[in-house]
């Protein structure tokens, strides 16, 4: 059902410049602080295979690595509604790149392979609380029509540093010790810290929020529990798993169905620990939703690609990393422009492009053969890139810009959830069908790298099928609706 809502679009009084200077400062530090973040969260991702050497661990340990940091933002970022709401921009900021910080090192001081992980989880809590916190602080300063050129600067973020952390990772493996990667990125960590303590001012009032004790912990069991399911089924089907890969599923599902039950109840007392009256509003849904469809063809993409580069085309980290970092910095040098249009334009006629983009560029990767060139992957990824990049600036600012004010912290905090969650299904969903066909390839006689390519088309190909829904669903996305003051 689709609700009216109040003015959002209404205009906003002429800032004083002493506000005006105030707020570009607040954002740039929130963007800085985002960068540093989520560079670190891919960082890792070229470091296992020296991670498993170094530390003498299986990568069934090593892979807790990722699957600790997934779980931890999937447990934390449904509760920053509530904290969003009740503390002071400032404090947040500080709690959150405080424990970004603090996490950072521990990880460079880890012995072992057990201190290492509990960094991650320290770091992913500092992590979850950063991108809601900057949504939502954008969502508070910038007027309706200028939101697009600033949601593009956030695109930038979260385009580029994705795509030269596995550059900087290999680079630091090639030539450094693995610490390293912590060490480097420490000082920016508490460099944005002290510079947002000293200079960040609140821009928010916080109000009296109830925290429903009931609502935490079936969060923390559902979400947690799914991704922990799908992060093991990505994994390969847990055959060194303590539990049934369905387990974890189906108490994390159990959980979600008794926490989603509780908040429709407590959403119209405004008790509600993440509000779902968010859904109520039909281009948040349907921005979601198409959210969540790209974030699985991302993360899908971000796994598979590195495998068949290394282990089919036989090619180091380094080059691996430095082969994809070209599309990343497309998609930043492409995300103001793109924003721009979103505040002429409007949201549809950039995210139906932008989704047949993304399905050609899997479609075409579906068509790599162990015999492909370099050049090929550097164009499909590319022309993959170029689709992301049309899709992200127009969903994060519709689907927020949706919402009424009151309502920012929790479609914030929606939006990242279902961004995790969907993350982890893809990456589960691709390497699953990639493991069966390999194991099929391999039975049927086919050497290792025939088999490997073929169980990556295998992957490409399902990522591609579920890319034709983005472009269906992106027929129904269009720009927050004007209202009337």
């Amino acid at each position: 059902m689709q609700i009216d809502l109040p003015a959002d679009d209404a205009p906003m009084a002429p800032l004083s410049p002493e506000h005006a200077a105030r707020n570009r400062l607040v954002i740039m530090l929130l963007l800085v602080s985002a960068f540093t973040v989520i560079l670190n969260e891919t960082i890792m991702s070229v470091a296992l295979p020296r991670l498993m050497q170094d530390l003498n661990v299986t990568a069934s340990a090593a892979q807790w690595l990722t699957t600790a940091f997934l779980l931890t933002m999937a447990v934390v970022i449904p509760i920053t509604g509530f904290l969003l709401q009740r503390i002071h921009t400032r404090s947040v900021f500080t709690l959150a790149m405080g424990l970004f910080s603090t996490g950072t090192l521990i990880c460079a001081l880890s012995p072992g392979l057990g201190l290492l992980v509990f960094g991650r989880v320290v770091q992913a809590c500092g992590t979850a609380i950063m991108m809601p916190l900057l949504m939502t602080t954008v969502m508070t300063l910038v007027p309706p029509q200028t939101r697009g050129k600033t949601m593009g600067n956030i695109s930038i973020v979260i385009s580029v540093a994705p795509a030269i952390g596995p550059t900087i990772s290999g680079i630091i493996l090639d030539f450094l010790d693995w610490r390293w990667m912590f060490w480097l990125v420490l000082p920016i960590g508490l460099g944005a810290l002290a510079l947002g303590r000293a200079k960040l001012q609140n821009v928010t009032e916080p109000r009296k929020v109830p925290l429903d004790l009931i609502s935490v912990p079936l969060a923390a069991l559902g979400f947690g529990g799914v991704v922990y399911g799908l992060s093991t089924l990505g994994e390969g089907g847990g055959g060194e798993a303590a539990m049934p890969v369905w387990l974890p599923l189906l108490i994390g599902g159990v959980a979600l169905v008794f926490f989603v039950a509780r908040q429709l109840k407590l959403g119209p007392q405004e008790r509600a620990l993440l509000d779902l009256r968010t859904f109520r509003v039909r281009v948040f849904t349907v921005s979601v939703v198409m959210m969540g469809l790209a974030m699985m063809s991302l993360f899908g993409m971000i796994i598979l690609l590195p495998i068949y580069i290394q282990n089919v085309l036989g090619l180091a980290p380094l080059q691996s990393g430095l082969l994809v970092l070209p599309g990343g910095l497309i998609m930043g040098l492409l995300a103001p422009s793109v924003g721009r249009l979103y505040d002429r334009i409007g949201a549809r006629k950039l995210v139906i492009p932008g989704a047949v983009f993304v399905s050609a560029g899997l479609w075409l990767m579906a068509s790599l053969a162990p015999g492909s060139s370099v050049g090929l992957v550097l164009a499909y990824h590319v022309v993959l890139s170029i689709g992301l990049a049309l899709l992200f600036t127009p969903l994060f600012t519709s689907s927020l810009g949706s919402l009424p004010p009151e309502l920012y912290p929790h479609g914030s905090a929606v939006l990242g959830t279902v961004q995790q969650v969907a993350g982890a299904a893809g990456i589960a969903l691709f390497v699953s069908i990639m493991s069966l066909r390999i194991g099929a390839e391999m039975a049927a006689g086919a050497g290792q790298v025939e088999a490997t390519a073929a169980g990556l088309r295998a992957g490409f190909i399902c990522g591609a099928t579920i890319s034709l829904l983005m472009i269906v669903a992106g027929f129904f996305v269009r720009r927050a609706p004007k209202q009337v003051a």
